[in-house]
């Protein structure tokens, strides 16, 4: 698999985890446990250093980072973090513009 594919795919994965987590539907450790998962599948993806990243990808890679760096009620209830969450799930789901504070990098 490729890093586009790898990222097109989890990034459907992912915004599904973060809306059911801010639904209640899905509890944290869920969304910790997928974190670690994706960190294991990123491992066997072939030519990973050398591909340029996409802006898709950078967003991915940043909505991951804050999931596993904020703690749990911070991420459930800090409107701002939300509001910032939410704009890189919309920039991941097609649905919105380019989140220009992202920082997304590669492990």
């Amino acid at each position: 698999m490729d890093v586009q594919r790898f990222i097109d795919r989890k990034a459907k994965q992912l915004t599904f985890f973060v809306r059911g987590f801010w639904e209640l539907r899905i509890p944290y450790r869920e969304v910790d446990l997928y974190f670690w998962d994706t960190l294991e599948e990123w491992a066997h993806i072939e030519s990973r250093c050398d591909a340029p990243y996409s802006q898709k990808e950078r967003v991915f890679w940043h909505l991951l980072h804050q999931l596993h760096y904020w703690p749990e009620q911070k991420l459930l209830r800090d409107p701002y973090l939300r509001s910032e969450l939410t704009t890189c799930i919309e920039y991941l789901e097609g649905e919105g513009q380019y989140p220009l504070d992202c920082i997304g990098i590669r492990p």
